[in-house]
């Protein structure tokens, strides 16, 4: 088998009511989608993470310009050997960020495309499944305005309980203060109910200032406190983790083994969460899951992208082993985007439903899923 084309789908749609995160305000929902097609009519899709404030024309770019020319001609059935050579090629001025989104989503499209041709789901062709559904929790709570908004964010709790969800992650990095308003009026809404809740800064806050919101919420029961500061400074999730009684989650923003193995070997996190559609794809996440294993580090996806993501990510949580064996381990959650975004279920025919508290994961071949094409004809960049 080769690979005969890479067709690259930029995609974007305007947000009717815009959001922010502690970055800054998204004014659109984009992602950089490919179809790698082979000479056996077996074509498979892959996804490039389109961060919150990043455009998909740039992992086009790449993938256009510095991965196509490499890819063409190439055995999608061995990429592990094509995730090196595309890695190698673009090293010196790769390694992280668009560069490494743009080889996740080739890699991603030539496992579904191994799934297809092996009549198995990407799962067991990673080494079998350990899991059939998984547990989702609520990604939301972004703001429509900015500071002041603790009562409608206790009413968004509500929703999300009422729509089946037992975990939520909190958006928070808009000044300690208004955090901890924010999470005093989530934790009075939701008490009486079995809702458990994690946070997440998006590397807001500096050391004190992590530290100070940390130890405001460590008598909340947080299952996690995701990217207290900015990913460079790992000395800084070191002290946050040996500091605080709440356990410290990171790493979507983080790429490759290479990239995992100092916040590993050096002790930052707890809890790792590789984008699959940014960290390297399956191939770097067999890496990444196999070194956190021995460092007794659980790992948890991040995943903030298309129907493709999610199909792709719940791919990866099925293969996950539980870090810690037990009769009653702490099993891999699901991140569930609750935010606006047309590409989640409009993308596919058949989109990620929760049912009784879990999603099931998909058995069909690859990645289990069907693009809708007109959708990508809507939505498509420059349209």
């Amino acid at each position: 088998m080769r690979i005969t084309d890479i067709e690259i789908h930029p995609i974007s749609s305007r947000l009717d009511t815009p959001f922010a995160f502690s970055q800054g305000w998204v004014h659109q929902r984009s992602a950089t989608l490919v179809e790698v097609k082979t000479d056996t009519g077996i074509s498979g899709w892959g996804e490039a993470f389109s961060q919150g404030l990043e455009s998909p024309a740039i992992a086009a770019a790449v993938i256009e310009h510095a991965l196509q020319p490499l890819t063409l001609d190439a055995d999608p059935l061995q990429p592990e050997v094509l995730w090196w050579k595309m890695y190698n090629h673009t090293r010196d001025y790769g390694r992280k960020g668009s560069v490494l989104s743009a080889i996740s989503a080739i890699d991603i499209a030539c496992w579904d495309i191994a799934g297809q041709f092996y009549q198995q789901p990407v799962a067991t062709l990673l080494g079998g499944r350990f899991r059939d559904a998984v547990e989702p929790y609520a990604t939301g709570f972004y703001r429509i305005s900015g500071q002041g908004e603790a009562d409608r964010l206790a009413d968004e709790a509500l929703r999300h309980i009422d729509n089946g969800f037992r975990k939520m992650k909190v958006k928070l990095g808009f000044g300690v203060d208004d955090d901890i308003a924010v999470m005093e009026s989530i934790v009075r809404a939701i008490d009486g109910t079995s809702a458990e809740l994690m946070v997440d800064v998006n590397h807001a806050y500096g050391r004190s200032e992590a530290r100070s919101l940390g130890d405001a919420l460590a008598d909340t029961g947080l299952l996690w406190f995701e990217e207290p500061v900015v990913p460079e400074d790992i000395d800084s999730y070191c002290y946050l983790r040996e500091s605080l009684n709440i356990p410290i989650a990171g790493g979507e923003n983080e790429h490759s083994a290479y990239g995992f193995r100092e916040c590993f070997t050096r002790g930052a996190f707890d809890i790792a969460q590789p984008d699959l559609c940014s960290c390297g794809g399956f191939t770097a996440a067999r890496h990444i899951t196999a070194m956190a294993q021995a460092f007794g580090i659980r790992v948890n996806p991040h995943v903030w992208g298309s129907a493709i993501a999610q199909a792709a990510s719940l791919q990866l949580i099925a293969a996950l082993p539980t870090t810690h064996h037990s009769l009653f381990p702490t099993e891999p959650l699901l991140e569930y985007d609750t935010s606006s975004h047309p590409f989640r279920n409009d993308l596919t025919e058949n989109p990620v439903t929760l049912n009784n508290g879990q999603v099931t994961i998909s058995d069909a071949p690859g990645l289990g899923l069907s693009v809708n094409r007109d959708v990508l004809k809507q939505y498509r960049l420059g349209q």
